[in-house]
């Protein structure tokens, strides 16, 4: 009787932990999938991307740099092990975004609805998510 009550706490305990690690997941793919199509975008400078950061005034070579970092941000995410790297692409996408959406906001570039504005400090939100519900092996 007792191994019964003993599963039943088990099952309970390691329920919550894999929605956690499911939700971890989806989260971290979707933000990483994102990151990867901007990049991508970006160093190939198709999309608008030209007109994006010309219309704030940066160089166009910014596009290769930000790609760049994109693209090794999202691989620091996504491969396992090395939690400070993991820490440090964080961060780094976290005021990517955050300074792309001041960015356009300074410029009085909001795009149609705000998607200049809006979209940056959607895929930071979707960063912070993924940093907060990442587990301990992924934890400094």
């Amino acid at each position: 009787m007792s191994k019964v009550i003993g599963t039943e706490t088990t099952a309970k305990v390691e329920t919550p932990l894999q929605g956690k690690m499911i939700a971890y997941w989806l989260v971290t793919l979707l933000l990483a999938g994102s990151i990867t199509l901007s990049g991508i975008g970006q160093l190939m400078r198709v999309g608008g991307n030209i007109e994006l950061v010309t219309n704030i005034g940066y160089p166009l070579y910014i596009t290769t740099i930000l790609g760049t970092w994109k693209i090794l941000g999202v691989i620091a995410i996504v491969v396992p092990r090395f939690p400070r790297l993991k820490e440090w692409a964080h961060a780094g996408l976290f005021f990517l975004m955050t300074g792309a959406a001041l960015s356009h906001a300074f410029a009085d570039d909001y795009g149609d609805y705000g998607f200049h504005f809006i979209l940056p400090l959607f895929y930071a939100a979707l960063n912070i998510a993924s940093w907060s519900l990442r587990s301990k092996s992924r934890k400094l």
